[in-house]
């Protein structure tokens, strides 16, 4: 009987792009889901080629696998931040054609920027358990049935149907209809406008007055240690940021996939701005600052 040829090459070709989507969505961040993708591989190519055989899906198994290691990193990850300085915030993507130091290849370049990557998103996703997190990202995002989420998460499918559920009800709490995207991409640019201006009327009707702005720094650079609320108060904020970076450049970006601002230095992004919209008005912003987190947007 002739044997199966050796999955391993194929199995890579075909599903390194959805185990790196995956862990992305699962971790927020490109380098943890890269860590988490290598070490899937590195379980399968230490198995040997009568134990791969015997897997009947290599696509699944892998998927398993990778999945209890992002729920493993979410667990120790909670404990991680708590020592964590400042406010975490997830790692932010260009678009791929707009990666300064893009490759053929690069995992950046395998991420596909839809409605689950937006920051507002993730941000949600970070209040959520690492099993209900787990559980709704594989069902709602990736249609995994639910006996199968139960294999990774390790409790019962009707357990993973609850914990997506309540998932559900933290993403529908926390959600308000956002502007059309040509409409976000026109209030950033008149918010960018404004604050190149420094023109405090202006950005302070561009605001929600109940906005909130939060910034990661990592405890590497300064910024913000907690969020601050109101327009005036962001307002304040922003322009005494403008003038501590002084000879900055502020440009209109896509970050993870919708129009964000970012702010360079002598050609150095050291700051990405993502903007939630909601009824014609800036609702959140998100200020990336940890220059670990920066990584893609900076030329190599």
């Amino acid at each position: 009987m002739p044997t199966r040829p050796d999955a391993g090459l194929s199995v890579i070709m075909s599903e390194r792009q959805h185990l790196i989507n995956l862990g992305y969505r699962l971790l927020g961040s490109l380098a943890d889901a890269e860590d988490v993708v290598q070490e899937t591989y590195a379980r399968w190519y230490a198995m040997s080629r009568e134990e791969q055989e015997a897997i009947e899906s290599p696509g699944a198994w892998l998927t398993k696998v990778a999945g209890r290691l992002c729920l493993n990193v979410l667990t120790s990850a909670r404990v991680r931040r708590e020592t964590y300085v400042g406010e975490w915030l997830p790692e932010p993507l260009p678009d791929r054609t707009e990666w300064m130091g893009a490759r053929p290849g690069d995992p950046a370049d395998r991420v596909t920027l839809d409605e689950s990557v937006n920051m507002a998103f993730l941000v949600v996703l970070e209040s959520m358990t690492p099993a209900e997190r787990v559980a709704f990202i594989l069902h709602d995002v990736f249609r995994y049935p639910f006996a199968e989420v139960a294999e990774i998460v390790g409790r019962s499918p009707a357990a993973c149907r609850q914990l997506a559920t309540s998932a559900r009800r933290r993403i529908r709490d926390a959600h308000a209809p956002t502007a059309q995207e040509t409409r976000q991409a026109g209030i950033v640019r008149d918010f960018k406008q404004a604050w190149e201006a420094k023109d405090i009327a202006a950005l302070v009707a561009l605001l929600d007055p109940d906005a909130t702005v939060t910034a990661d720094g990592g405890g590497i650079v300064s910024t913000l240690l907690h969020p601050v609320e109101g327009a005036e108060q962001i307002v304040r904020g922003l322009t005494k940021f403008t003038t501590l970076l002084r000879d900055v450049t502020i440009l209109e970006r896509t970050v993870n996939g919708r129009p964000g601002l970012i702010v360079q230095r002598d050609g150095v992004t050291v700051t990405v701005c993502a903007f939630d919209i909601t009824d014609d008005r800036i609702k959140h912003i998100w200020a990336v600052r940890n220059p670990d987190k920066l990584r893609l947007w900076t030329a190599s």
